[in-house]
């Protein structure tokens, strides 16, 4: 199926294009199912994984462009093998690892389909966009009790939509909320309104998420998004446009979070989670303590210790994907990922600005990534698996420009 453009194919040829365009459904469904992650495994992995085989059957291809990230995370996993080699209790670590492997693969799979054809970045944005806002349903709903099973999409009084964990839930909405922002301010304004009750939606969910992490990698998407659309308008009225819209928008999300706090039971909670340091941050083996000895012991560790060991050691997990890495991946492990978001990160800084029917997508995969990254330092993010969708988004828009380049060369030249 990776094979097939419809773009360019012959008429004569409508059997292939269908099955492009069946494909590109599955992708976008496939998509779709990454918003609801309450158990594992999860319908998003079972679904993927036969997509992926499947794809691969009839013609995944892996080109040159793609074949670095390959490179780079078949490394991380070798890595995380070879601390598999130094546990002594290997119950859940195979696991952890397979797991790990997968999303590392849906990562090339989603650089690669998007290579195929860019038309699909839409296809996965719309898809990503409609989970978020009901997965954020969920979680207002549930975090009020208005549906039956409420407490299915909350954790210790939070929204969790339809996650298992709030940490992942308010950063999954950041990406759909950047596309529906980029939608109110680009697209005519009778469009506007629907996306204006979605965007409140999402930011409702990452409020009542009452994750730290969440707010603040939304509000730095936002801000870093509207900074880069700035830049890239070269017109002055509709930069003058982008402001005044964005200044509104700003407005209302505030009066919304304003009106949620006349809710005694969310102002209490806000009250408590906006404290920058919490009482298990700081203080001797708090989160930045642990930090400190687990860097230490990973100096003595070249193989790492193994995944899920560290919090037999210490009281809780690492919460550093830096740390983590090193930890449950060795030294091969972190150099790889280091290597990784530095290529990933120069690769969409890069082509972030050139003039691409991609290019939308593009900008938002790259502010969502390097957020992400900001986040790391506080959060385990090795295993969410919007965080590898986003790292193929950015290398199949890499592939993307290359082939662009090549094949302006080769007109040039004829």
């Amino acid at each position: 199926m990776s094979t097939v453009d419809t773009g360019r194919l012959p008429i004569a040829r409508p059997q292939l294009a269908a099955l492009s365009l069946l494909g590109s459904g599955l992708v976008a469904f496939a998509v779709f199912l990454s918003g609801f992650v309450i158990f594992e495994p999860a319908p998003y992995e079972l679904f993927l994984v036969a997509l992926i085989g499947l794809w691969a059957l009839v013609g995944l291809k892996i080109s040159r462009s793609v074949a670095p990230l390959l490179t780079l995370l078949t490394l991380f996993m070798v890595g995380g093998m070879l601390s598999l080699t130094v546990m002594v209790d290997l119950t859940k670590g195979p696991m952890y690892m397979a797991v790990s492997g997968f999303l590392a693969l849906s990562s090339v799979f989603f650089a690669a389909i998007i290579e195929d054809r860019h038309e699909r970045l839409r296809l996965i944005f719309n898809a990503w966009t409609a989970a978020a806002i009901i997965t954020a349903l969920l979680g207002i709903l549930g975090y009020f009790g208005a549906v039956p099973g409420a407490e299915n999409f909350t954790l210790y009084g939070r929204a969790k939509g339809a996650f298992q964990d709030p940490n992942v839930f308010g950063p999954f909405l950041s990406v759909p909320a950047m596309y529906l922002i980029h939608g109110i301010l680009t697209q005519p304004i009778q469009k506007a309104p629907l996306k204006i009750a979605a965007l409140l939606v999402l930011a409702l969910g990452v409020f009542l998420s009452f994750s730290r992490a969440a707010w603040a990698l939304n509000l730095f998407c936002v801000v870093a998004f509207v900074f880069v659309m700035l830049l890239k308008e070269r017109n002055g009225l509709f930069r003058l446009r982008i402001l005044v819209l964005a200044l509104v928008g700003g407005i209302m999300i505030v009066g919304a979070l304003l009106v949620a706090l006349q809710s005694e039971q969310v102002a209490t909670l806000f009250s408590s989670r906006s404290q920058l340091v919490q009482d298990y941050d700081g203080g001797h083996l708090g989160r930045f303590d642990r930090h400190r000895l687990g860097f230490l012991m990973s100096m003595e560790k070249p193989l790492g210790i193994g995944p899920m060991v560290f919090s037999t050691i210490f009281p809780e997990d690492e919460h550093n994907v830096w740390l983590k890495s090193l930890t449950s991946y060795g030294w091969l492990g972190f150099i790889s990922y280091v290597t990784l978001i530095i290529w990933t990160l120069s690769l969409g800084f890069r082509f972030l600005l050139l003039n691409r029917p991609w290019q939308t997508y593009l900008m938002i995969a790259w502010v969502a990534v390097l957020g992400h990254v900001g986040v790391g330092n506080v959060i385990d993010t090795d295993h969410w698996r919007h965080f590898y969708l986003l790292i193929g988004i950015i290398w199949g828009c890499a592939a993307l420009e290359y082939r662009h380049r090549r094949q302006a060369r080769a007109g040039r030249s004829s």
